[in-house]
């Protein structure tokens, strides 16, 4: 069976060199990937409201400091 490696190699280098560039690119990705992971940083923004505002009207409030 052959690898990855001696495929790539039997290829011209300008070829070459877009498989390193997509290999580059697929790996940012999936490292951005992980990174965005959510903070819910905005938990309990709402929570003085919530007694006093139905669900509907949270939700355009948190539309309206999202700025939506």
């Amino acid at each position: 069976m052959t690898s990855l490696a001696e495929f790539v190699e039997q290829l011209p280098p300008d070829i070459q060199k877009e498989i390193k560039d997509f290999a580059e690119f697929l790996l940012e990705k999936k490292a951005k990937k992980r990174r965005e992971v959510p903070t819910f940083d905005w938990e309990g923004a709402l929570k003085d409201l919530g007694e006093q505002c139905t669900s509907v009207e949270l939700q355009h409030k948190i539309l309206e400091m999202r700025g939506d």
